[in-house]
């Protein structure tokens, strides 16, 4: 088996170690052996969408996410159509944004690409710290760390979790993150992955029934990513 993941306008969007997600995808899946084919695309390249099992979109500063956009407008599309056919994308920050219908930042609109029903707005003070969310997708909490001006709104998207710790989409609702078909968006960072390997499994067993219906992962020992999991949860919950 081969997964092929699409890391999208790396040299603009990587806040945070956010490539770290992307070894992490890697990583798990070739220590099942399942092949892994990792390509990076600039601003001026072409993208086949059909050719990608996972998506990434990493978070940058306003000004990149800008031009982000921008180039994600014209293919909206294709994009659009790979989400319709149950694509997996993991979108964290500025990608997140992207995502939904628009992000206002001091008189700016900046237009998105509309597959997420949501909106942001910024405010002058940033929402920062560690965060643990709760989840229905797994009994484990999802654990990060946020860094972000923007405010996320939620339309007729389930949120990827509940608050526990930390502020999330607005620090108002107490919700983090969205769900979308196979789209996953969220502000945590950190890298993300490594100390969630619960979520990580969860994205790479979507892109394999989608190309290999009726495939499944073989346990690992996760005994040292659990153990990060559960320091900070005990240390902030």
């Amino acid at each position: 088996m081969k997964l092929t993941i699409g890391h999208l306008y790396p040299e603009l969007l990587n806040l945070y170690g956010d490539r770290g997600n992307i070894i992490t995808l890697q990583k798990r899946a070739q220590w099942r052996n399942i092949e892994v084919e990792i390509k990076e695309f600039k601003l001026s390249d072409k993208i086949n969408f059909a050719d990608l099992d996972i998506v990434f979109l990493g978070g940058g500063s306003d000004k990149e996410q800008l031009l982000v956009s921008k180039k994600l407008s014209k293919i909206k599309s294709s994009l659009s159509g790979y989400v319709a056919d149950d694509g997996v994308i993991m979108a964290v920050c500025g990608g997140f944004q992207i995502l939904g219908h628009y992000y206002k930042q001091k008189g700016e609109l900046i237009d998105g690409l509309g597959i997420l029903d949501i909106f942001t707005e910024s405010e002058n003070n940033r929402l920062i710290g560690n965060v643990i969310i709760k989840t229905e997708l797994f009994s484990r909490p999802i654990v990060g760390f946020e860094n972000h001006g923007g405010r996320t709104y939620l339309g007729s998207c389930p949120p990827l979790g509940k608050v526990i710790c930390g502020y999330g989409n607005n620090g108002k609702d107490g919700m983090e993150g969205a769900i979308y078909k196979n789209v996953i968006g969220t502000y945590l960072h950190g890298p993300l992955l490594p100390k969630n390997p619960h979520l990580c499994d969860y994205i790479l067993q979507k892109a394999l029934e989608r190309k290999y219906p009726g495939a499944t992962l073989s346990p690992l020992d996760d005994a040292i990513e659990i153990a990060a999991n559960e320091y900070i949860v005990n240390r902030f919950a």
